[in-house]
């Protein structure tokens, strides 16, 4: 038996109405078993930039890694494309599912760059497809084939360094678009008893039921933590209250800010870009409508807009308190300029370096009998209602005001997070160099 590498990509076979790609690969790990062939990793689940205008729901790609006899691996391919193109929402515009079939047990330099590119900003179809006459891999696109960036991005990102683990679990047909059935006091228990090693099961500020989507996919539940071993263990202690259909571990780039970009000055940014970058505020925060807060920060070289949404919960009120002054660090996907609006950084996190003093100024006390003054006119001085003394000479005093701001860095609720955003309880447990990853017994049912 003669044995070869084949790594699986493919991505944008879901709609806002119908499908899950993690659900395809969920498919295709039952599917492929019955060749016989060797997992060599977990499926990847692999986040692309969300801030791109074309993503799909969740902007997740998806990458299984197997060795197979090679003389099945067509059938292999057949039995692939059959699958994406039958669990795929192809009557839906701007779904246009992908796949790549890609050689060989290493990635290349050049692929492994195109998925951090992918990530971090904006690739094409054209260069997606260079890359792929180049190390002689095979893809199939169906209607514009767009989902071919992702699949060869999915492929190239091989999370060698930080990188987390999910447990999806799916529903029956008879179920999807029905709320999901879960004993949430359950998941309240699950929460505590793998803290701090499983995150953003729940919002602490609403108590909210995280692990649950509310949207007609076919996914009941996901659990994200550090390990396979955890996640499998936090499921054991869910109870869902209606039949599960198969469930699967992901080995994924979830929650290690892997998207963000730092930038050196402002007038680097780009459109669709997520991007770390200091400035300093240039004036008071500003509250639009809908309660949003709207602050500029500037530097030598621009000033750009930033935007703390009312659905981001503490980080909104953080950036309520800034003054101008402030020196700080924000992170965030870069808005592109409408005719009403200018570029803008759409906070995920905040990070205050520098405090500005607050001042303002009062009506000094009277020297006489120690009640404050009130003016008498603009540049007349003061007077004192209680004893009538008069000081036209005199103007206001400065008054420092102590600030409750704290330095430090504020992270968007986990409710308004993204599936990339890092949570506060992951800083310190970040994977920092490669292992190779051994499969647990029993990664995936059935």
């Amino acid at each position: 038996m003669t044995l070869q590498h084949m790594h699986i990509g493919f991505d944008d076979t879901d709609s806002p109405q119908k499908g899950c790609t993690t659900y395809i690969a969920a498919l295709l790990v039952e599917k492929l078993e019955k060749f016989e062939v060797e997992f060599t990793d977990y499926p990847n689940l692999v986040r692309l930039n969300p801030n791109v205008p074309w993503k799909t729901r969740g902007n997740g790609a998806l990458c299984l890694r197997v060795k197979c006899d090679a003389t099945v691996a067509d059938e292999i391919k057949e039995v692939v494309i059959d699958t994406v193109e039958e669990n795929s929402d192809l009557n839906c515009e701007g779904t246009d599912p992908g796949i790549v079939f890609f050689p060989g047990a290493k990635i290349p330099k050049e692929v492994q760059f195109f998925a951090k590119r992918a990530i971090t900003g904006i690739v094409d179809l054209k260069t997606a497809l260079k890359l792929l006459k180049k190390f002689k891999a095979e893809a199939v696109g169906f209607k514009t084939g767009r989902g071919i960036i992702g699949g060869l991005a999915a492929v190239g990102e091989t999370l060698q360094k930080d990188h987390t683990y999910e447990i999806i679990a799916y529903r029956f047909p008879e179920n999807y678009g029905t709320e999901r059935k879960i004993d949430k006091t359950s998941i309240v228990n699950m929460d505590q008893a793998t803290a701090p090693y499983t995150f953003n099961n729940i919002d602490p500020e609403t108590g909210r039921v995280l692990i649950t989507p509310r949207g007609p996919d076919p996914i009941l539940l996901g659990i994200r933590g550090e390990t396979a071993e955890i996640v499998k263990k936090a499921f054991t202690l869910v109870k869902p209250l209606e039949p599960v259909e198969r469930w699967v571990i992901f080995r994924t780039n979830h929650g290690t800010d892997v998207h963000l970009k730092r930038v050196k000055q402002l007038s680097q940014i780009k459109p669709y870009h997520p991007v770390i970058v200091r400035g300093t505020v240039a004036s008071d925060p500003k509250l639009v409508p809908r309660r949003h807060v709207v602050f500029v920060i500037e530097d030598r070289s621009a000033r750009v807009d930033c935007a703390a949404y009312a659905a981001t919960g503490i980080l909104r009120k953080i950036a309520g308190e800034l003054i101008a002054g402030d020196y700080v660090e924000v992170y965030g996907g870069v808005r592109p300029p409408s005719k009403n609006r200018p570029l803008t950084i759409n906070l995920e996190k905040l990070r205050v370096l520098k405090l500005a003093q607050k001042i303002v100024y009062r009506n000094p006390i009277c020297p006489t009998c120690g009640k404050r003054l009130e003016s008498m006119g603009k540049g007349k001085g003061f007077r004192c209602k209680r004893c009538g003394s008069r000081f036209p000479n005199m103007g206001k005093v400065a008054v420092k005001i102590k600030r409750n701001l704290k330095r430090g860095l504020y992270i968007t609720s986990p409710r308004s997070q993204r599936h990339l955003t890092k949570p506060l309880t992951r800083y310190g447990m970040e994977k920092r160099c490669h292992t190779p990853v051994e499969l647990i017994e029993g990664w995936h049912f059935p």
